[in-house]
């Protein structure tokens, strides 16, 4: 394969109701059947008119921004300072929900296209109807990376092309099927065009020739494909986030024992996750022996036969006011740091002749 990127210089600035198949067409009088247009987003929302008008400066500016960032967020992924990461109601994760302040006037914002997928489909349709060309269209903005620096630019809206190669099934030079291996080609694409548009040479439209022999002859499924789903997604908020997400869900366990007993190693990682804050003098013992388990059954009602547990020591005698209310607060933290790893609990009292001050049914 052997690819070129070839620049759309001569579109100029884009405005409300511009015509971008007509700018580009007359831009590029060049292109071919089974060229790939990558289309900088901020030119489809131009014309599209997805400007929102904003103070110039001054924190009116700023809380005008905050408003637009609201109305454009799904959800807050995560946040540090004055940065947001967060889902867009298309389901994309980016910086600001990818609302742009560059390459417009100073009174107005960019955001992003309303729905891109249906902008590449548009965009495309018009090129092949009135100028009979066949292309693939990539609608494309810049993003951050989990754990990489730098920015890149991405697919937001494909048409004429699968978003996904999936090699899946493919056997290697070694004889190896692969089982995982899903290229998202249009990323890549998406890449590759801003390397030759640049961000300040107003060059907003990059063709990538060679990639496709042809485009194909539906629309294809878009780049809502790249959209991970909820329950795939291992990272779907920021360390913060998830830990206040954990205590937010550990206010609303049932009080009781799970249905099933508790995974040893998720209550060591509890354990483990107070030890160090605990008074002196408390101590957690795991209840696992079969017949001090068939004690607690025994002696108090209600402790289900497949239960574990954990027997807290007793603080030191006698027992005064401050030293009492020191161990209740170390019995909350074990609690609490339980149901974050989604462990429910009940507080007992010890089986008969135990010094423990008290026992926690998992």
């Amino acid at each position: 394969m052997r690819l070129e990127i070839l620049p759309v210089p001569g579109i100029g600035d884009v405005t409300e109701g511009d015509d971008l198949a007509a700018l580009i067409a007359t831009a590029a009088p060049w292109l071919r059947d089974g060229d790939v247009l990558v289309v900088t987003s901020k030119i489809v929302s131009k014309a599209e008119g997805r400007l929102v008008d904003v103070p110039a400066d001054g924190p009116e500016r700023l809380a005008a921004r905050d408003e637009v960032l609201e109305a454009e967020t799904a959800r807050v992924v995560a946040s540090r300072g004055a940065t947001r990461i967060v889902q867009t109601h298309h389901g994309f994760v980016m910086a600001s929900a990818g609302i742009d302040a560059s390459n417009v006037d100073k009174t107005r914002l960019v955001l992003l296209p309303e729905d891109p997928d249906a902008s590449a489909r548009a965009l495309r349709a018009a090129l092949r109807d009135r100028y009979d060309l066949d292309v693939a269209v990539i609608i494309s903005d810049t993003m951050g990376r989990p754990w990489r620096n730098g920015l890149t630019d991405v697919a937001l809206g494909v048409a004429g092309m699968p978003a996904i190669r999936d090699h899946r099934g493919e056997i290697d030079p070694y004889g190896n099927e692969l089982q995982l291996t899903e290229i998202a080609v249009v990323d890549e694409l998406a890449g590759a065009g801003e390397l030759i548009k640049g961000k300040c040479d107003q060059v907003p439209v990059a063709v990538v020739r060679g990639y496709l022999g042809v485009a194909r002859a539906d629309d294809g499924d878009g780049a809502r494909a790249l959209v991970r789903d909820a329950e795939l997604d291992l990272f779907s908020l920021g360390t913060a986030e998830a830990k206040a997400a954990g205590l937010r869900a550990a206010a609303t366990l049932a009080d009781g024992p799970g249905p099933a007993p508790a995974d040893p190693a998720a209550v060591d990682r509890a354990v483990a996750a107070v030890a160090d804050v605990v008074a002196p003098g408390t101590v957690f013992t795991h209840v696992t022996d079969e017949e001090v388990r068939a004690g607690l059954v025994a002696t108090v009602p209600g402790w289900p036969a497949q239960a574990s547990g954990l027997v807290l020591g007793a603080p030191p005698t006698p027992v005064n006011q401050p030293d009492l209310v020191r161990f209740g607060a170390d019995l909350q933290r074990l609690r609490t740091a339980l149901a974050a790893e989604g462990i429910p609990s009940a507080l007992l009292p010890p089986p008969d002749g135990s010094t423990a001050g008290a026992a926690l049914a998992l």
